[in-house]
């Protein structure tokens, strides 16, 4: 045995090794400590390491801070009651069986309590169970909006041959099943009722609903059986240790569902009284300075906040487990909330306009002065425009420069507003305009506004028979099918010219890219409205604001699961009334309002129309609007979302299977906001129209209505032709010069030149022209949405 048993390993390659390194084992002892990387240079490294470290542990200990915060908030003690919406998807579901076996496993007892909120002391949980009627749409929203947990219910009952969800899901369900998707589900689970003893059959059963309900529920759902009380202990145990979700958009704002709603008479104030709402705070604090929705009633203020003696508590006795009805008033009160004057916020929604903001002071003497000096060194040129045409629209007409029309009259030299020509403001001319000749024709345009204004909503019904009803209905939905077929096309009239009748239009060059101003020509509702220089940054501003107070001093503030009583000031009677009858079939919600929320603006909503909505949609119809908690009657105006351009073009109808952008005037909101809209039909329960959500708020958003006017070749030479029936006289053949024409074979060309008396003009093309096309000329105006006439349905 020679040599030695120290293993040698073989050396690595100095090919990869940097010059340092090769060159390292000729230096000393002395100089390898010399050029040695300094010490301070390993602690910074260590020192970042250390950094690193420290940041992620904070990180991971401010998340665990979170979730243990959260859970205390949801399961805790001070935590409020948990809703349980028992929702039958089908009509076979028995639920009052079911909820009546949840209340008596809650309180302990065989018999049903007095209050729907039980105190359990075996699973150490509040529990608030309602049941959503089948088939009364509105209530089952109400009810999911204020929901925990959802669990639908199904019978085994309804099992058909096979695997067919139709079985376990009637219509009904299939439209709340939108409806909720749209609004935003919670937590989910479904509770499967009558099935067999057998347990191979049982489970079979089970399999064959989860299969068939898993494509229309979430997939953390869970299905559990509900035929026995063992069964429902079960459920119990599960859903008080399960982490609940709820949507975005209600953690963002303090709320309240209310357990019991009184009014009383404001003696002071006649026609008023002061509403009473009593229930937990959930989601953040309520303070008394804010301002409340009260779903339907509309946005008031409160006089004062009572915090009771919270009336189911963990610890009390059994028996004792429901507030007495008789002692409405009676309930301790612990602290007592007032408003501050200085703080608190107004009721101010809409602004109110200044008439005389727009008049101007008399010019002074060398302000004239200057003025005449100025004008004599400019060529006037007096020309006719239609009454009403501002500045900004009157910069835009022109001459026509073109050479070989020089030799044409002053008079056809009067042309259309045509916008979007790079360059031109440079080269316009100042001008004299006359509008002596308009004046006999300004009774006519305001009749004819009126009249297309009132094509746009339908006739009260209470004014209406059987058969104009019906007939109406037919004339909506025959325009519905020509708007599919032919959009934006318009026939010219014959007896109207068409520079009076389309006088508020004009032309562009490039939809695109050509400029309009959207601060020209607003309407009169747009003085009432508030507008953001930056809306985004508002929110965050908003938001932060919430979430900084909630943390603080709570001295000013009821927080997050205290038992209150909102004294909620001015409200009229009758709208009172109608909250008390209503909080006998369904939960009344008053929210907490963001910072000017409660103010008028311009609202777009992304829209798509419900499948189950057959009629047609038309813009500026009246409908109810539901935002979150929030409801109002809204007029929206449709148009399309262009992403590339800042001008969007309007819809007459919202067609189906596409989203479009509804516009509306409507109180201030911050999204992410659900959206369902409702329709009533004649007296009929309000329908499912549109779902959607919302997208922003923005008054200067333009929106262009298009119109086409078409004429056909009578005479075809190449890319020349002689074209008819789009006018009936010379001078709108001469007004409309300056805008392009197209075809619909993709051909753009000109107005070259009147032909005869009839409205016939030459046009030149940039290709040559079939004998059965179509000659086209754009129109656009801005439109905007319709003031709605009542703004809240209750």
């Amino acid at each position: 045995m020679g040599g030695s048993r120290t293993q040698v390993n073989k050396a690595h390659k100095s090919r990869f090794a940097s010059k340092a390194s090769r060159q390292v084992h000729k230096t000393s002892r002395a100089d390898k400590n010399r050029i040695a990387k300094p010490d301070h240079h390993r602690n910074a490294v260590k020192g970042a390491r250390a950094a690193r470290i420290q940041r992620s542990k904070m990180i991971r200990d401010k998340k665990r801070a979170s979730l243990l915060k959260e859970k205390r908030t949801s399961s805790g003690p001070a935590s409020p009651p948990r809703v349980i919406v028992l929702f039958g998807l089908s009509s076979s579901a028995n639920l009052n069986s079911l909820a009546r076996d949840l209340w008596s496993l809650s309180s302990g007892e065989d018999t049903k309590p007095i209050s729907i909120t039980v105190a359990s002391p075996v699973y150490k949980l509040r529990t608030t169970v309602f049941e959503a009627p089948h088939g009364d749409l509105l209530t089952c929203m109400e009810m999911a909006k204020v929901a925990d947990l959802i669990a639908f219910v199904v019978s085994a009952n309804s099992f058909t041959d096979g695997c067919e969800s139709s079985g376990l899901i009637d219509a009904f369900g299939i439209q709340c099943l939108s409806v909720l998707r749209a609004i935003g589900l919670p937590s989910t689970a479904v509770l499967i009722q009558d099935l067999p003893l057998d347990m191979k059959r049982k489970q079979e059963l089970k399999k064959m609903a989860v299969s068939c309900l898993s494509s229309e529920l979430p997939e953390d759902c869970r299905f559990y059986p509900a035929d026995t009380k063992e069964d429902l202990h079960k459920f119990m145990w599960l859903f008080k240790e399960q982490h609940l979700s709820s949507p975005h958009w209600r953690n963002q704002r303090s709320y309240l569902m209310s357990q019991e709603v009184q009014l009383e008479p404001d003696y002071g104030n006649p026609g008023k009284c002061t509403l009473l709402l009593s229930g937990y705070v959930r989601a953040h604090s309520l303070s008394a300075n804010q301002v409340i929705h009260v779903a339907g009633a509309g946005d008031f203020q409160l006089s004062k906040i009572d915090v009771l003696k919270d009336p189911y508590p963990l610890n009390e006795r059994k028996g004792c487990n429901s507030m007495d009805s008789e002692d409405g008033h009676g309930i301790q009160v612990i602290n007592t909330l007032l408003p501050d004057p200085l703080n608190q916020e107004s009721l101010l929604a809409e602004n109110v306009p200044d008439p005389l903001a727009g008049e101007q002071t008399w010019p002074t003497e060398a302000e004239m002065a200057e003025a005449d000096a100025n004008n004599k060194e400019r060529k006037l040129i007096r020309k006719k425009i239609p009454r009403g045409t501002s500045d900004y629209q009157a910069a835009w007409i022109v001459e026509d420069t073109d050479n070989e029309d020089s030799g044409s009259s002053e008079e056809e030299g009067d042309g259309m507003v045509l916008d979007g020509q790079n360059g031109q403001k440079d080269n316009l001319v100042e001008e004299k305009y006359d509008r002596s000749d308009i004046d006999e024709n300004s009774n006519f345009m305001e009749n004819f506004d009126e009249a297309t204004e009132a094509d746009t909503e339908m006739a009260d019904d209470e004014n209406l028979t059987k058969e104009q009803i019906e007939a109406e209905i037919k004339k909506i939905k025959d325009a519905n099918a020509e708007d599919e077929d032919f959009p934006d096309e318009v026939d010219t009239p014959i007896d109207v010219p068409a520079k009076r009748r389309f006088a508020k239009y004009r032309g562009l060059k490039s939809f695109r890219t050509s400029t309009w101003d959207p601060k020209e020509s607003l309407p009169p509702e747009y003085a009432r409205i508030f507008a953001f220089d930056n809306f985004t940054r508002t929110q965050k501003h908003v938001l932060a604001k919430v979430l900084d107070i909630d943390p603080g001093s709570m001295n000013d503030r009821a927080p997050v699961g205290t038992y209150v009583r909102l004294h909620v000031k001015d409200v009229p009677i009758d709208v009172a009334t109608k909250l008390c009858l209503l909080s006998k079939k369904l939960p009344v919600v008053s929210s907490g309002l963001l910072q000017h929320e409660m103010k008028m603006s311009v609202l777009h909503f992304s829209i798509k129309k419900h499948d189950s909505y057959d009629a047609p949609i038309k813009s500026k119809e009246m409908f109810i609007f539901h935002v979150g908690f929030r409801q109002f009657f809204a007029r929206p105006l449709f148009s399309s979302d262009n992403i590339n351009s800042d001008k969007h073009k309007m819809e007459r109808f919202l067609h189906p299977g596409r989203f479009s952008i509804a516009s509306v005037y409507a109180p201030i909101c911050f999204p992410p906001l659900p959206l369902i809209v409702l329709k009533n039909r004649h007296g009929e329960a309000p329908s499912i129209a549109a779902t959607g959500s919302l997208r922003s708020v923005e008054p200067d958003r333009i929106i262009l209505k298009k119109i086409i006017l078409t004429g056909y070749p009578q005479r075809v030479s190449k890319k020349k032709a002689t074209v008819r029936f789009m006018f009936h006289n010379p001078d709108d053949v001469r007004w409309f010069k300056p805008v392009d024409v197209w075809t619909k074979c993709g051909c753009h060309g000109r107005i070259k030149e009147p032909v005869g008396t009839h409205g016939a003009m030459k046009c030149v093309f940039n290709g040559v022209i079939q004998q059965h096309d179509t000659v086209c000329m754009s129109l656009y105006k801005r439109a905007y949405p319709k003031w709605p006439e009542q703004l809240f349905p209750l």
